[in-house]
């Protein structure tokens, strides 16, 4: 479990987060949503360390990762997956290379170890036998699944998407939502994803948190979404001309 309590964050004088507090739940899809420059984006990158805050904490499982020295995070970075927008894959190294990255960096496993791994994380995405494979060689779905398989290389206890289905077509993104929803399942991680895709709210959101204008403005799972009274939250759900039929339904 994550918990986030009475986080701020400004640049250059300006607040992007005003005192955020929610939690992201074990064995769920936690999504964070709303448009761009509501600070989501920063409340992640905040969550895996990548700024830190000015005030308030972030704990996984009771340990204030964000009051702790550079040093003692890697203990707990090495119990997280990332999932950049894009994959963020490398370009010079295959398949195999790009999701034994982590491994690698964060473990004393031999190499026959590392491969059984690389294996096993690739058979989770559909992937077996792309090992030799090069990015340029992959479709864009397929470098999502190499990405996610990099991601979860170390088994992680918790995993950040950040907008997983960007750039992918409908069914496509629909598979990605399904791969990262039964991998939370299996592997009982405290899945985190920030994201846009309505489609992804709808199909996979267990928690979602709304914000807007820096502040959580809204939280509750894919049925309370379609029935919220909040007036913003539905603004920025329904408009689209499918959200809004759906609702109607």
């Amino acid at each position: 479990m994550i918990i986030v309590n009475n986080i701020n964050k400004s640049f250059s004088g300006e607040k992007v987060l005003k005192n955020i507090s929610t939690l992201f739940e074990p064995g769920k899809t936690n999504l964070i949503i709303g448009q761009s420059g509501s600070g989501k984006t920063v409340l992640m990158k905040c969550c895996i360390g990548l700024f830190d805050v000015d005030s308030g904490t972030i704990e996984f499982n009771n340990r204030v990762f964000s009051n702790i020295a550079e040093k003692k995070r890697k203990h707990i970075r090495q119990e997280m997956g990332v999932l950049f927008q894009g994959g963020a894959l490398f370009d010079s190294f295959t398949v195999e290379e790009n999701v034994m990255f982590p491994l690698n960096m964060f473990t004393k496993m031999s190499l026959k170890e590392k491969k059984i791994r690389v294996d096993f994380v690739l058979e989770h995405v559909s992937l077996e036998n792309a090992n030799s494979k090069y990015p340029s060689e992959l479709s864009g779905g397929m470098i999502k699944r190499v990405a996610i398989a990099r991601a979860i290389s170390l088994i992680p206890k918790y995993l950040f998407a950040d907008e997983p289905n960007s750039g992918l077509d409908p069914k496509t993104a629909e598979r990605i939502d399904e791969l990262l929803s039964q991998l939370t399942k299996e592997f009982n991680m405290t899945t985190v994803i920030n994201t846009h895709d309505m489609n992804s709210v709808l199909q996979i959101g267990e928690k979602i948190s709304f914000i807007r204008k820096g502040q959580l403005w809204w939280e509750g799972n894919n049925k309370e979404v379609m029935h919220s009274d909040n007036n913003e939250l539905n603004d920025f759900i329904f408009a689209t001309e499918l959200t809004r039929r759906l609702k109607n339904k």
